[in-house]
């Protein structure tokens, strides 16, 4: 079990709670996970007739534009051997999970720089856009643009979460900056649509809803891989973008579905890479295809934080319910390590309450918190600040709060834990803690009671207070810790 400091292991494992369920996008179902990030490989082709010689004409053009989705760390071997073929192309990076496990760090994308490829945006914490409301939908957009900006990229195309947009979307995504945003699954192929057309047009008729084919998972072969240049090449022409997840094997430690290898992805690059010669298919960047110049950066303010005697939770008795199948609004399940956890919504201290019930454990922990996003669910902080965090719980074992905090560029991490808190499986009892100093740079916090142990624990009326002109709390009982 966990005393009230930083878990090593909770720090490692971090990643952005994700309600139960979404709902469907607008225009296409696609498989989704927690891992949710895609790689993309957009395959353009120009139409036109250049000669290859005097007498004959070769085959229309073929622009192939390789794409990465979220960042992940893996995709940086996909890229060496890019590199090593002469081929460029659009990695779109979810800025918040720059740095954290799994994913690549600012020396990764600053690799990317040099070598020429492209830097695309990808949203801030890789949220379902049309579940979320405009204003963090923008923070979202906009805010990830602004980050990536800073770094020192120049930032022209994104690409939608999940491919999971509206025509309101589209218009943030243009009134952030980008000049073009890919959707998935819109292209002719044995693994999704199978009336439409084999490539996408250049340009596209609507930039901001570039069509592609249906993202490559395990189930993808190299002939299936050909098979999508073969098929445009055949047909015309146009602009064929293929999907990619983790550049893993399936099936092993870390590498979650959709995933492809990357011996598969290496070879596909180096039967690509020729292809110019013989094919007329050359290979570019996405905001190369598109074009267009780089925008003026586009920032997306946060919410403020609570003032005196305010308290900064949002939905705090899980009344206001969420999406279909999902946590009440604004709230996620959480957790980490190897157990077995399970969460349903029935009756609180004072209405509704989350249960959480773990069944088998061996380490980790499970827990509902406030969404982790850009500050319409998670609550803003001020640094140097500390914050009175309060909640009622019934539980069959001791729990805790577990804290996390959102930093300037997006990113959430593990902060720290509170003391433990005494069992109370017969009535609600109060758990209250005052955190320390909120650390410079940090943003916004998220935290949860937790559950560590085989048990339930229901949790009901959480709040947040600045320690300064808080109401009183009652009084916790805490446990002691072995």
């Amino acid at each position: 079990m966990k005393s009230n400091v930083t878990s090593e292991g909770e720090a490692k494992r971090y990643r952005s709670p994700r309600p139960a369920s979404s709902p469907k996008p607008r225009w296409r179902t696609l498989t989704r996970s927690v891992a949710a990030a895609a790689v993309t490989l957009a395959l353009v082709f120009a139409g036109g007739a250049i000669g290859a010689t005097a007498a004959s004409a070769a085959a229309p053009q073929t622009v192939v534009s390789l794409t990465f989705d979220d960042g992940h760390d893996n995709q940086m071997a996909g890229e060496a051997v890019m590199k090593q073929n002469g081929l460029k192309g659009t990695f779109y990076i979810t800025s918040g999970y720059v740095g954290g496990a799994g994913f690549m760090t600012r020396a990764n994308l600053d690799k990317l720089k040099a070598d020429g490829q492209e830097i695309g945006g990808h949203t801030v914490n890789h949220p379902d856009l049309p579940t979320i409301g405009s204003a963090e939908a923008k923070r979202q957009i906009c805010n990830d643009r602004s980050v990536l900006t800073s770094w020192g990229f120049s930032v022209r195309s994104f690409a939608y979460p999940f491919a999971s947009s509206t025509p309101a979307i589209e218009k943030l995504v243009k009134d952030c900056g980008f000049n073009s945003a890919r959707m998935l699954g819109d292209i002719k192929s044995r693994f999704g649509c199978t009336d439409c057309a084999y490539s996408e047009t250049i340009p596209p008729a609507n930039p901001y809803y570039i069509k592609a084919l249906d993202q490559v998972d395990s189930t993808w072969t190299l002939n299936d891989l050909k098979a999508a240049v073969t098929n445009a090449e055949a047909n015309g022409g146009g602009w064929v973008p293929l999907t990619f997840h983790e550049l893993c094997t399936p099936g092993t430690a870390g590498c979650a579905d959709p995933s492809t290898t990357q011996q598969i992805f290496s070879d596909f690059v180096k039967w690509l890479a020729p292809r110019a010669g013989s094919n007329n298919t050359v290979v570019k960047t996405v905001g190369d295809v598109i074009g267009g110049a780089v925008k003026p950066v586009v920032t997306a303010a946060n919410t403020p934080a609570p003032g005196p005697g305010k308290n900064g939770v949002i939905n705090p008795g899980f009344e206001t319910a969420g999406a279909t199948g999902a946590l009440p609004q604004c709230w996620a399940q959480g957790g980490y390590g190897t157990n077995t956890a399970a969460v349903t919504v029935g009756t609180g201290r004072t209405g509704k309450g989350p249960t959480v019930k773990i069944t088998s454990y061996t380490n980790g922990d499970a827990k509902v918190l406030p969404v982790f996003d850009g500050g319409t669910c998670s609550p803003t902080v001020t640094p140097g600040h500390t914050y009175s965090l309060r909640a009622y719980y019934k539980s069959t074992a001791v729990t805790q709060f577990a804290v996390y905090l959102r930093t300037a560029s997006g990113n959430w991490q593990y902060w720290t834990s509170s003391p433990w808190f005494s069992a109370s499986s017969a009535q609600f009892n109060p758990a209250s803690w005052t955190t320390p100093a909120i650390p410079a740079g940090m943003t916004g916090i998220s935290f949860g009671l937790n559950l560590f142990n085989v048990g339930t624990l229901t949790t009901d009326d959480y709040a947040l207070y600045d320690s300064v002109g808080a109401p009183a709390a009652a009084t916790a009982v805490v446990a002691a810790i072995p």
